[in-house]
């Protein structure tokens, strides 16, 4: 089974959209918690919660990565990042059985990608994606580092990083706003 996130109801095909990978792509994961994590954007998110206007493509936030076994690692940037997130955020986890014409070279862990239009076998629906992130946390299918368990090490590297994103986003205006709001870089 390959599980898909969205926030728009009633997809019947997945089309291939651009990402941050610059690709007309469908992203899926071999793991239904994986797609947890794009049930919101922080950025869009945040944008829209403070007025900002934006019409274009919205840059993608994605504070993960996986662990040696291959479990998603999310980690927390600025404090409640994850509550402040997801919480209240409902949307659709879709599923397919199979994939035409599947790529797995896109250095995402259980992730494969096609350039095809996929129709949807199935949905659930998400009330509440914090509840389920949290839930899979509890599950042990994915692990949080939560902000406050961060070491000064990795909240300098974070600072340094954020700080750097935002001088190289300068074709990004909606990201920009999101990291000085976050981050005030």
């Amino acid at each position: 089974m390959y599980y898909h996130a969205s926030q728009i109801p009633n997809i019947k095909a997945l089309e291939p959209r651009i990402s941050n990978h610059n690709k007309a792509l469908v992203y899926f994961s071999t793991k239904r918690e994986n797609v947890l994590v794009y049930l919101s954007n922080a950025v869009e998110k945040y944008c829209k919660e403070t007025g900002f206007p934006y019409d274009g493509n919205w840059q993608k936030w994605g504070p993960y990565g996986f662990e040696a076994d291959g479990i998603l690692r999310l980690e927390e940037y600025y404090p409640n990042a994850i509550e402040d997130t997801y919480k209240d955020v409902s949307g659709y986890i879709y599923f397919v059985k199979e994939i035409p014409n599947p790529q797995e070279n896109i250095q995402i862990s259980n992730a494969v990608t096609t350039t095809a239009c996929v129709p949807v076998d199935g949905c659930e629906y998400v009330a509440d994606a914090y509840e389920a992130i949290m839930e899979a946390v509890e599950q042990g299918l994915i692990t949080l580092q939560r902000y406050e368990e961060m070491s000064e090490q990795k909240l300098a590297w974070i600072a340094k990083t954020m700080k750097q994103e935002y001088e190289d986003s300068y074709k990004h205006p909606e990201y920009r706003h999101f990291l000085n709001g976050k981050f005030h870089v």
